[in-house]
């Protein structure tokens, strides 16, 4: 299946003192970087956030920066070409995110509208998954700003991906940068 990549990589990063978390390094390589590595079987790459130098990805910012994940990707899907049938959604904070996490995402999509990585503890990670593209646009509310991703997808049928050890990580406080720049 043919697929587009959008990565979120705005947000203030409050529990990290408002860090530029896609720039933070784990294991020598930025989170932004690993979360674009990750999609390089995309036909396209779009980076929603702040424009940072040395990625050959499609830049965008929603119209009011720092309203969420949902202006973020309604952001996004403006640069995703009509004949493109699924989008990987990423994180920009994900330090376990590898290709072969995407290719499993996307190939899970079958006949469902989406699929979303699980954690350990069964939790679906809206930032770590795959979706039609025309289920996304559909579910776009008309009002993007401040909407809650769960609430958005979640109407839609989705086919859970169990993550493998660290896949579903993300850097969100001081401590879970440690934690993985240690290992």
């Amino acid at each position: 299946m043919r697929y587009a990549g959008i990565v979120v990589a705005g947000g203030s990063a409050r529990r990290l003192s408002g860090v530029d978390k896609p720039a933070l390094s784990v294991g020598g390589k930025p989170l932004l970087a690993r979360a674009i590595h990750a999609l390089e079987g995309a036909e396209r790459v779009i980076a929603v956030g702040p424009r940072r130098p040395g990625f050959d990805v499609v830049w965008t910012r929603e119209p009011v920066p720092g309203t969420g994940p949902v202006a973020a990707l309604a952001a996004g899907l403006v640069f995703v070409p009509d004949d493109v049938e699924a989008v990987a959604l990423l994180a920009a904070d994900l330090p376990g995110v590898r290709r072969s996490t995407v290719d499993r995402l996307v190939t899970a999509i079958g006949e469902g509208d989406g699929a979303v990585l699980v954690d350990a503890a069964g939790k679906r990670q809206w930032l770590l998954g795959a979706w039609r593209t025309a289920a996304l646009r559909a579910a776009l509310p008309a009002e993007v700003d401040n909407a809650a991703l769960r609430r958005v997808l979640g109407g839609l049928t989705i086919t859970e991906v169990p993550a493998e050890r660290g896949e579903a990580d993300d850097i969100d406080t001081p401590e879970d940068l440690e934690r993985h720049s240690a290992g």
